[in-house]
């Protein structure tokens, strides 16, 4: 069933709720799914309102225009969207398999609504996976002298298959500002750490030294500013000090795979608002 989302940001005000719905029921459309947010501390609000398009009698592009005055009104920042919208993807993986394996399993099973159109990696090890699923596969192999030319092949391909959205499956490479401007709150990643504890390298190793008694993971959206960018999903594991550097880093990939699947889900769903370095996910 074909369904419109409307993802709404606006000053919190009498009205607001009254005036969505209103606007549905004035043309004859039915919500199916509602849900919103009221920001104490920045008196911000968040809303997402999805809608049968089954006999609404605005064509998808006269929506946005249509709503204008009712977000006008409000001061309102709407973002129109349509669940049956399949963006083109591309995954970019490092020599960990896991997350790319998993992700392309659920694709696979119809659980992820996503057009991949290729992987890319700084390793030859996943051509045979990528080959499997029907995936083109693009092994792009990097040192420190050769960073910038394999960015610019990197975006060159990103550009030439119109990608929306990028999918960093344990992709360990540091994407420069010049990628990341091109795709804003369009590249998820997800870190083996709980952030903000443990960033940068070896984030399990420092955990078994920190004695830890919980491991976790995140996902975000990338920004220039180094796994600093608005946190999607996270999620956490109880261990002990019986486990070693190996348990821990297993029962981390574990994590990884389910919380990069949450992420990408919510994303893909148009379940998640960003507000400055946050979000509001509505899952």
């Amino acid at each position: 069933m074909p369904t419109c989302v409307l993802r709404i940001t606006a000053p919190d005000q009498p009205g607001l709720v009254a005036a969505v719905a209103n606007f549905v029921a004035d043309h004859g459309g039915n919500i199916i799914h509602a849900d919103q947010h009221h920001d104490e501390s920045t008196g911000r609000f968040f809303q997402r309102v999805q809608f049968d398009l089954d006999g609404f009698p605005l064509a998808r592009h006269e929506i946005g225009p249509a709503f204008a005055p009712v977000a006008d009104k409000f001061g309102m920042a709407v973002e129109v969207r349509f669940c049956d919208e399949v963006p083109r993807v591309a995954v970019l993986a490092s020599k960990a398999p896991h997350c790319l394996a998993e992700l392309l399993s659920d694709w696979r099973a119809g659980e992820v609504q996503a057009d991949i159109r290729m992987i890319v990696s700084n390793v030859p090890d996943h051509a045979d996976l990528a080959a499997f699923y029907g995936i083109p596969y693009h092994s792009l192999p990097v040192t420190p002298e050769t960073k910038a030319d394999q960015e610019a092949q990197l975006l060159a391909l990103l550009e030439a298959d119109h990608i929306e959205l990028v999918v960093l499956a344990r992709y360990m490479q540091i994407l420069s500002p010049t990628i990341v401007d091109r795709f804003p709150n369009r590249i998820i990643n997800i870190h083996h750490s709980f952030l903000p504890a443990f960033a940068g390298a070896r984030p399990y190793f420092q955990a078994h030294e920190r004695g830890v008694k919980l491991i976790g993971v995140t996902a975000h959206y990338v920004t220039a500013e180094l796994d600093q960018g608005p946190i999607i999903e996270q999620d956490v594991a109880r261990v002990s000090h019986r486990e070693n550097v190996k348990e821990l880093t297993r029962r981390g990939a574990d994590l990884e795979k389910i919380v990069l699947a949450r992420a990408l889900r919510y994303h893909l769903e148009h379940r998640v608002v960003v507000s400055g370095n946050k979000t509001v996910v509505f899952a």
